[in-house]
């Protein structure tokens, strides 16, 4: 009876000690998760066990980077800004020798606000033109300031209280800067110092263009009345990246050599967007004309071409 007691205890007494049992179990059950999910590494087991928001811990953010971030963006919105907010004052002395007094070519840049336009218009009245299609021409190519709005709308996510105010700077630079940054802090940043340092570049400037015009005598002679266009020509160079707007810009400046000397002033440039939708009608014929094929068919050429010349250099091996 003795003996069968001392067996029967023996078989309920544990076989190891309770913290390896306890370890031993932890493992299965990290093994059969790893099993269900897939394999896990070290370094992901360790970010698994580290304490998340749901714990009441916020994710670690890395100063230094941020800080790096927000500099960058910072210096090329600064870039931007200062390199095109002072043209401002080709503008003053363009819009001082078409006979705009001080405060009118001060009041055409803190309302409206968008070069081109206003080198359009001041150019257009400076050639004798009608001041309606002057106006007219201007507010064309302001138009696509429209569509920049669409799109940033979404991606800077201002207040709707704010809107107003913020679509006041949306231009070709600011929207540029905005539109390349990685996410919507970056964008907003972006687009508010770029736009800042135009808005207060661009007007003084103005003002100081517009005040010494006069100082400067014929402005023909420092060749000032050539730096509308040549910075709306720095402006939009880089903007051409396919053949077709490379081909709408093409035909344009076609169509006002063409035309400035039988026109009135302020009309060319209306004739001239008659290009973009000339050259999207020629495309889309090109397209529907193109003959459709196997699209593979390309890929079939070239791997047979590869083959072939495989094969050759085989037998030039092989002799």
């Amino acid at each position: 009876m003795a003996r069968e007691t001392q067996r029967y205890q023996q078989i309920q007494q544990p076989r190891g000690p309770a913290p390896e049992r306890a370890a031993g179990a932890d493992s299965l059950l990290a093994g059969q998760a790893v099993s269900a999910t897939g394999p896990v590494s070290a370094v992901g087991a360790v970010h698994a066990a580290e304490p998340g928001p749901e714990a009441g811990f916020a994710p670690a953010v890395e100063p230094a980077s941020r800080e790096k971030s927000t500099s960058a963006v910072v210096r090329d919105a600064l870039g931007v800004g200062v390199a095109v907010g002072l043209s401002g004052f080709a503008f003053g002395v363009t819009a001082a020798g078409a006979g705009l007094s001080v405060w009118q070519a001060c009041a055409l840049s803190l309302l409206v606000f968008t070069g081109a336009s206003q080198f359009a218009l001041v150019g257009a009245l400076a050639a004798g033109g009608n001041p309606f299609t002057a106006a007219a021409g201007a507010f064309f190519l302001g138009t696509r300031n429209a569509f920049y709005g669409l799109r940033l709308s979404g991606l800077l996510g201002f207040r709707a209280g704010t809107e107003p105010f913020a679509a006041h700077w949306v231009i070709d630079e600011t929207s540029a800067v905005a539109l390349v940054q990685p996410d919507r802090r970056s964008a907003r940043l972006g687009f508010l110092v770029t736009g800042l340092t135009m808005y207060l570049l661009w007007n003084l400037t103005t003002l100081a263009g517009a005040m010494g015009a006069g100082a400067l005598g014929d402005r023909e002679a420092w060749g000032l009345d050539a730096a509308g266009p040549a910075v709306f020509v720095a402006l939009l160079a880089p903007l051409l990246a396919s053949a077709a707007e490379r081909a709408v810009a093409g035909l344009a400046a076609g169509l006002l050599l063409v035309t400035l000397p039988l026109l009135p002033a302020g009309v060319p440039v209306l004739v001239a967007a008659l290009a973009a939708p000339a050259v999207l009608c020629l495309e889309g014929r090109r397209a529907r004309t193109r003959p459709t094929g196997d699209p593979d068919a390309g890929l079939k050429t070239r791997v047979q071409e590869n083959g072939v010349q495989e094969n050759g250099a085989r037998e030039v091996d092989a002799r």
